[in-house]
């Protein structure tokens, strides 16, 4: 039997705490033999209450997994999506379940928590990553970049019965390249464990940690500049103004920028763009915006300033703090990855992939509402 009431808790307890979730992020999952509970899209998951929940049926979920879909993205997605929603129980047609409810099906434990620390991505982020992973959780299994959703849930599927082939039981512990992590569980306190144990072992092996010292919003200081880049974005665009001892450092140059000039997860992309851009001075402004509008046919989310700062944009205040909120959770996975060998962004076309699919416009407009 599903308790909403500990799956309301422990998300609750996980998405409250921006050590393991900001913004939008991550997902959650509680199951019986008939029916899966997973997190809406775009819910919050620090402020999730008992219909933040989507019940699902697990035997239409199970033909999910077993039909064939068009190779074509688009079309794939589309009819995954469809025949998704028509998953859902009674009375829960008005919610949209989680990008990954596939994957949280499949996974054969009642309880699951998936989150996206800047600890963990600071290893998954990274160059060294997979060995890393190898080296610290060897009970763990590793996922290599690969888009989300339903190709994600095809490859766990496939990662799941090779494990078991090997090891003789099932692993609880997933790390997914450039995303984050999931951890299953027979008991809640198995999760927490478990957590505990991942992080634990992360700090030990952290040679740089960010400093975010002296870290406010100015308003006043910057409002000429705010100004142009709302112009620039329209006139509707909100832009709010950040720096940091961690920001001075990384604005120093487009050479110190570099560790953070991409997108290192889905999140990122979704709230703070997958190109930030950094210029030398302001009469640069309108010239890059154009260029990145151009290529990626999306206005940027942050411009960074030399020996300036950061700015955040979006097409409300909201959406512009969730800009830089990521932006920094990208500073705070740069400087974990050094640890582990060096940034290592996601993929082009996995980028260009988060860029143009339903979904993530779906939960980034939502959540910045």
């Amino acid at each position: 039997m599903i308790d909403i009431e500990k799956l309301t808790g422990i998300s609750r307890r996980y998405g409250a705490n921006p050590e393991y979730v900001i913004a939008g992020g991550g997902n959650t999952s509680c199951k019986d033999d008939s029916t899966l509970a997973v997190k809406s899209s775009g819910t919050s998951l620090g402020e999730i209450s008992f219909e933040g929940f989507v019940k699902l049926d697990r035997r239409r979920l199970r033909e999910i997994r077993e039909k064939t879909y068009p190779a074509e993205p688009d079309e794939r997605e589309a009819q995954v999506l469809a025949d998704m929603l028509a998953a859902r129980l009674p009375g829960e047609e008005h919610k949209r379940p989680s990008v990954e409810t596939l994957l949280h099906d499949i996974l054969p434990f009642p309880w699951v928590v998936h989150t996206h620390p800047a600890l963990v991505n600071g290893l998954t982020c990274s160059r060294d990553a997979e060995a890393g992973a190898a080296k610290l959780f060897p009970e763990s299994i590793w996922i290599p970049s690969i888009n989300p959703g339903y190709i994600l849930s095809q490859k766990v599927a496939q990662a799941l019965e090779e494990y078991q082939a090997k090891h003789g039981k099932t692993g609880q512990v997933i790390f997914l390249q450039n995303h984050g992590v999931f951890v299953s569980a027979n008991t809640t306190k198995d999760v927490d464990d478990s957590y505990q144990r991942i992080l634990e072992t992360l700090r030990s092996c952290i040679l740089r940690n960010p400093d975010f010292s002296e870290e406010v919003f100015v308003w006043e200081n910057s409002e000429e500049i705010r100004q142009r880049i709302v112009a620039f974005a329209g006139g509707a665009k909100r832009a709010v103004f950040l720096r940091n001892q961690e920001i001075a450092r990384i604005t120093q140059n487009r050479a110190a920028f570099e560790p953070v000039s991409s997108a290192f997860t889905p999140d990122h992309i979704v709230y703070a763009g997958s190109n930030p851009i950094f210029i030398e001075s302001f009469s640069d402004i309108q010239e890059q915006w154009n260029l990145q509008a151009s290529r990626i046919g999306k206005t940027p989310k942050i411009i960074a300033v030399q020996n300036m700062g950061v700015f955040g944009i979006g097409d409300s205040e909201k959406a512009a703090h969730l800009a830089l909120e990521l932006f920094t959770d990208a500073m705070k996975i740069a400087a974990y990855t050094e640890s582990f060998g060096g940034s290592r962004f996601m993929p082009q076309d996995q980028i260009d992939f988060i860029n143009n699919w339903e979904v993530e416009r779906y939960r980034s407009k939502v959540s910045a509402e």
